[in-house]
């Protein structure tokens, strides 16, 4: 008992001071006898004048005082607002504090800690108290307001995908000395120690008591993805030591649909004591250029997922040459050292130019190839301008030729000049000449030049208006040794000197390793140094929140490529997906040599849980209490006063007792079900119990309800999935039922419901979606239990939809009724023995009755469905002819729906010709 009444508390206790008045009002009562019962008698007359010895007032009855006793405590008590389960908080007095850290490692537990700040503004508004919230990723100057004032404020608290930072730091001290006089904190710690933590501390144990609050859950995350050794290690790490635990790794990316899934899991194991654990995943190159990200199941965080980039994905290139390698001399050959070079990164695409077109690689790499057939010229062309990189190579076999002599060529970035340059040779009075430093506007800007790279022959470039704005790379006579140009979407790139060590000392060195990686034609599998990216200017195309959830970067500025492998990730740089020309890069939360550890806190600050207790207010229940006792006290006082009959007071009594909201006729449940269903036309399927086809059959009604829309005057609400023990089917005009093998055979008072739907013009369209296996019937195990689930239906004779069917014609004209399958009958109600085909018209005087049932294989919703966005999620056929499938699938739903709306109202031309004779026309 006294557990219980601690439970409660009030937030106007003052009121109950009235309680003490309720002796008095018993004594008041007790002495008020209730109203006499008048009776009319002539005899009494005889008594008028006479008295009795004794006389004694009669008294109201004790339970008749209780019951207004206890009407009017209740109604004192529930004007005292009584709050079950209150929060027990210990507060002091004057402005309160609430400062987060609002980091990435509180995403996960951050609907906990705004159910936690809401407690405690109810409580502070409860005491009177100003209160103020900061967040220390996004420090301002606290204002005190009123604690109601920041309730509304919530919902915009949102965590960042960074720690505070110094900068951070210095403008939450910075902010907290502007405030005046002394408060109390509490203070939400994310748990991961970060940076002068300890200096906000002391501020604020400065300025008055400090109370943490944090969950006591370790924080998880992962480092970045490596590739390494034909693996993708993925690392995860946790903050503190403990018992072993597993957490499941998923691999998400896009599907051959485009469509976001998960394509792989895996589990992790952290061993007991253990705050990092590792796992390898090998997956074919196909899949792991699919994936987009990793992340820990479970953990909505920013610091829990790592995005994937280039260093995932193997490149395909295609390496031609303009001679055959000679058996035995594989080092003289002008590809061995692009080969040595691409082999860890890239996979090669063999074949003759012709052939690796179609394939479409990333890059084609023309070694010391002079001359293109016109075939072969007009391919690479119109490859190149759809996105393609053509690397070329020059060579004796390009010095001797006249290509690009008399006007540019289409596939070089400059006119060249007859004949090559020999700058270090035996026959050369000159020396090789070394590198220039590269230009500011050239791809490998920033690039160390080794001082032994050296050059003694190369083909020149004719002088030209544009040769400055091509030159990405010269020597140091000023003489260009790489030049560039684009060609539609894609670009073209020359060396002036031969891809092997012939001409030059490049291919030698790791200087030819890096600019071919700037050319993104190599992408090294293992995490970019900052030496690598010196020079470059990464763009932001996606950025995270503090929850994972990767947005448009808009507008944000470009990141220069030290910066975003050596910076800080804060405002200024965000985490997310970047890009520089066809690269791409990803910034994670994590870096691979980040550590998670936990805050230390004093032994002075106490630690509290986020468990809050839900405040159930029970002023209102004890006021209708008050009012329901109130109408029992009118109720007996009438019978008392012997105005109210006996059968009266049962009859008021029973109507009290069941004025309560279950004599509704219908349960909230159904009546938002009801609503929902008809406050448009919805469309609706039947629920398996299986889940992935569930959310076909509900994708696949959402994306006919779109179809309908943009194309017909029926404008559907979103389709519903209707349980068939549970919900009222006359709601729905088309019911789309799809059969799996181990589906529940519906209750009797569900084939009930169903008998009455079909009778009352309702349809239900059977698919056993396997038309890819099976004919119609009992090929199948889907037949076998469509069978079953028909047997108790009352439908009538079927047959194959015959040609002059209202459904060929209801909408658009067909003759073929395909889903993701084609070929299979589609049965419905048979036509009347008595059915004739009229003179003149292209189909029989049917009657107008719609048919029940429509019963198929062809797998209708899978054709039908879209995403959210109006994508198809499944795949239909192949090319032009699959989407011609989707197209006629899509013409059928309309055509079932405007027939299920309408009836066989097109049957009537058959009336046309009498109608226009009685005309007389």
């Amino acid at each position: 008992m006294t557990a219980a009444l601690a439970a409660i508390s009030f937030t106007a206790p003052w009121v109950l001071v009235s309680l003490a008045v309720l002796p008095i009002l018993w004594l008041i009562l007790r002495a008020v006898p209730p109203a006499p019962i008048r009776r009319f008698f002539p005899a009494v007359t005889l008594l008028l004048g006479e008295k009795d010895k004794e006389s004694v007032s009669d008294r109201t009855p004790w339970w008749l005082l209780l019951l207004r006793i206890l009407a009017t405590a209740a109604i004192i008590v529930g004007l005292a607002g009584p709050v079950l389960n209150p929060s027990r908080f210990q507060y002091g007095s004057g402005p309160l504090l609430l400062i987060l850290d609002a980091s990435w490692a509180g995403s996960t537990g951050w609907p906990s800690n705004l159910e936690q700040i809401d407690a405690q503004l109810t409580e502070a508004g409860r005491a009177g108290r100003p209160v103020s919230i900061m967040r220390l990723t996004e420090p301002e100057v606290p204002v005190f307001q009123a604690a109601e004032a920041w309730r509304g404020r919530l919902p915009g608290l949102m965590p960042m995908p960074w720690q505070p930072t110094d900068k951070q730091i210095a403008q939450t001290l910075e902010a907290l000395g502007q405030i005046e006089g002394d408060f109390d904190t509490n203070w939400f710690s994310d748990k991961i120690a970060y940076p002068r933590h300890a200096q906000v501390l002391n501020a604020l144990q400065s300025r008055g008591a400090v109370t943490v609050y944090q969950n006591s859950e370790p924080v998880l995350g992962m480092t970045p993805a490596v590739y390494q050794d034909g693996v993708i290690q993925l690392t995860a790490n946790r903050s503190e030591p403990g018992p072993v635990r597993q957490v499941t790794l998923l691999a998400q990316g896009r599907d051959p649909a485009g469509v976001m899934r998960v394509l792989q899991s895996s589990v992790l194991v952290f061993e007991e004591n253990q705050t990092q654990a590792q796992v390898d995943l090998a997956l074919p190159s196909e899949l792991r250029g699919r994936i987009t990200r990793f992340e820990i199941q479970g953990q909505r965080s920013a610091g829990a997922l790592t995005l994937t980039d280039d260093s995932l994905r193997r490149r395909e290139i295609a390496l031609i040459a303009g001679t055959l390698n000679r058996e035995g001399l594989e080092l003289l050959s002008p590809l061995h050292y692009l080969t040595q070079v691409l082999v860890p990164t890239a996979d090669f695409v063999d074949g003759g130019l012709l052939e690796v077109l179609p394939a479409n690689p990333d890059a084609i790499v023309l070694a010391d190839v002079a001359k293109l057939s016109e075939a072969e010229q007009a391919g690479v062309i119109k490859w190149v301008e759809q996105g393609g990189l053509l690397l070329r190579y020059a060579g004796p076999r390009m010095a001797a030729s006249d290509l690009g002599r008399d006007a540019e060529d289409t596939l070089l970035p400059v006119r060249l000049r007859s004949g090559g340059r020999s700058v270090g040779g035996a026959m050369s009075w000159g020396e090789a000449k070394g590198l220039a430093p590269f230009p500011e506007n050239s791809p490998f800007y920033g690039l160390d030049i080794p001082g032994d790279v050296t050059v003694t022959t190369q083909v020149m470039a004719q002088p030209d208006p544009n040769l400055a704005d091509r030159v990405i790379a010269s020597l140091s006579d000023g003489t260009p040794l790489v030049t560039r140009k684009p060609l539609g979407l894609g670009q073209v790139v020359l060396f002036h000197v031969t891809a092997d060590a012939e001409w030059s000392s490049l291919p030698l060195s790791g200087l030819f390793v890096e600019m071919l990686d700037r050319l993104a034609v190599a992408s090294a599998a293992k995490s970019r140094q900052e030496s690598q990216l010196q020079g470059t200017t990464w763009a932001p195309i996606q950025v995270m929140d503090g929850f994972g959830t990767l947005s448009d970067a808009g507008n944000l500025a470009g990141v220069d490529g030290v910066e975003l492998v050596a910076g800080t990730i804060g405002p200024d740089l965000r985490p997310g997906l970047y890009e520089s020309g066809k690269q791409k890069l990803a910034l994670n939360v994590l870096s691979a040599d980040t550590v998670l550890r936990p805050v230390t806190w004093p032994s002075d600050v106490p630690i509290k849980g986020q468990e809050v207790n839900t405040e159930t207010p029970i002023g209102g229940l004890l006021l209708s209490l008050a009012l329901l006792l109130l109408t029992v006290d009118v109720i007996a006082s009438l019978a008392l006063s012997g105005r109210l009959g006996l059968a009266k007071v049962a009859a008021v009594a029973l109507g009290t007792a069941f004025l309560v909201p279950e004599a509704q006729a219908q349960t909230p449940e159904e009546t938002d079900f009801a609503l929902s269903a008809t406050h448009e036309l919805v469309l609706a399927h039947v629920m398996t119990g299986n889940a992935e086809v569930d959310d076909i059959a509900g994708a696949g009604m959402r994306g006919l309800a779109q179809t309908l829309f943009f194309r017909t005057s029926v404008e559907p609400a979103n389709p519903i999935g209707v349980d068939l023990e549970r919900d009222e089917l006359a709601f729905f005009p088309l019911l789309y039922w799809p059969v799996t093998p181990d589906q529940p055979q519906p209750s009797a008072e569900a084939y009930a419901k169903l008998n009455a739907y079909l009778r009352s013009g309702g349809m239900i369209l059977f698919d056993t979606r396997d038309a890819d296996i099976a004919r119609f019937g009992a090929a199948s195990p889907n037949g076998r239990k469509l069978q079953q689930l028909a047997a108790p239906l009352n439908i009538p004779s079927l047959e194959p939809i015959p040609r002059d069917h209202v459904l060929t014609r209801a909408f658009y004209l067909l003759q073929d009724f395909p889903g993701r399958y084609a070929g299979t009958e589609v049965w419905v109600e048979a036509a009347p023995m008595d059915a004739e085909q009229i003179e003149g018209m292209p189909f029989r005087n049917l009657n107008d009755n719609v048919t029940p049932v429509v019963i198929g294989g062809n797998d209708w919703a899978g054709a039908w469905a879209v995403d959210r966005n109006g994508q198809a999620l499944l795949p239909v056929g192949r090319g032009y002819a699959g989407e011609r499938q989707r197209e006629l699938a899509n013409r059928f739903g309309v055509n079932l729906v405007m027939h299920v709306l309408t009836g066989n109202y097109k049957s009537d031309q058959v009336h046309v010709p009498a109608l226009l004779d009685r005309l007389g026309q």
